[in-house]
């Protein structure tokens, strides 16, 4: 054997001569040792193996059509109809194994390449719309802490030392502070809202999605640092041009699922006389698609809608008298 399993690292690789072995364990079924030969000219996408953007990047990846079946206990996985494998890694490592060329593709926060510094390294592909949330300054709402220059100088307890550091330097700088009256940033790993109601801290910089988790430790926002999501990257300098045609099909294929996630396509017929109107209130992405009906002077209008504005375009062109206002959903599409 090349290695062992750990959660934080890749899968088991065999060096024997065949594809797949069966390896004896409390779960046979469960534990297949992948052979290296069975990766060699693949394309490797690296997805995080668990945490907020896990499930969304499944979601993503069969929208995509990349197909695949994954042993419960592998790290990686080969699509069943594409020469693409699947590496199943801690979103935190996903930059810097793309970033050197281990990997071709990945997806992650935008938050940890910058944390990582690997943003010279990686090109984000696209922005995938899910995993939003913000990086903030947080403090005991009934301190007396009401500003990022209250809390300079202090304790600040954070995962994100990097980007806390750098965001509290700015402010060290601008007031002037200098040695043991600069900000003192603090790593934990985890459960960063309790730090202050247990005495280690005056502050926090931790991600926030809802706020309910800080709002019941007693805290509130003062500063947000960065606001972040999911994004699709690739190497800057990638070891591997051969597989340059199959990252486009994939980014060309993710980036339409995501925009079939957003929006809707709204049919309607309309006299031909406030055709104008209707096009204003629902434009599309380019033009709407408008076809004549056989009752002279009404026609057929096919446009696409943005989800979040679909009730209020709705009811401004029934105002304006649309009528067999209809909407459908996209599984997927190429815009």
């Amino acid at each position: 054997l090349g290695g062992h399993h750990h959660d934080d690292q890749l899968i088991v690789i065999a060096n024997s001569s065949s594809p797949l072995h069966p390896q004896p364990s409390t779960h046979k079924k469960d534990l297949i040792i992948m052979n290296a030969e069975a990766l060699e000219g693949r394309l490797l996408f690296a997805i995080p193996k668990k945490g907020r953007l896990h499930e969304k990047c499944l979601s993503l990846l069969a929208g995509a059509d990349i197909q695949f079946r994954r042993h419960n206990r592998l790290d990686v996985c080969v699509s069943l109809n594409h020469p693409i494998a699947l590496v199943f890694l801690p979103a935190s490592d996903i930059p810097s194994f793309v970033g050197k060329g281990n990997v071709d593709l990945g997806i992650t926060g935008h938050d940890v390449i910058l944390e990582a510094e690997m943003q010279n390294y990686v090109t984000e592909e696209l922005r995938l719309g899910f995993g939003k949330c913000s990086l903030q300054v947080q403090v005991p709402e009934a301190g007396p802490i009401k500003s990022v220059e209250d809390l300079a100088g202090k304790r600040v307890v954070t995962s994100f030392e990097v980007l806390a550091g750098e965001y509290f330097k700015k402010i060290d700088d601008k007031l002037g502070l200098t040695g043991d009256n600069r900000t003192k940033i603090e790593y934990v790993g985890g459960s960063v809202e309790a730090a202050c109601a247990l005495g280690l801290a005056d502050g926090i910089v931790d991600l926030v999605e809802s706020g309910d988790t800080m709002r019941a430790a007693g805290l509130h926002a003062i500063a947000t640092v960065l606001p972040t999501e999911a994004v699709l990257i690739r190497s800057s300098q990638p070891k591997h041009q051969h597989l340059s045609a199959l990252i486009e099909m994939i980014t060309k294929r993710i980036a339409g699922v995501i925009a079939a996630d957003k929006y809707v396509v709204c049919q309607y017929n309309i006299s031909r006389d406030r055709l104008t109107q209707a096009t204003q209130i629902a434009p599309g992405r380019r033009a709407p698609t408008i076809s004549p009906l056989e009752d002279e002077g009404w026609v057929a209008v096919s446009v696409m809608v943005e989800k979040k504005r679909l009730a209020q375009v709705m009811d401004e062109l029934v105002a304006i008298g649309a009528e067999d206002v209809l909407v459908f959903n996209l599984d997927n599409c190429r815009v």
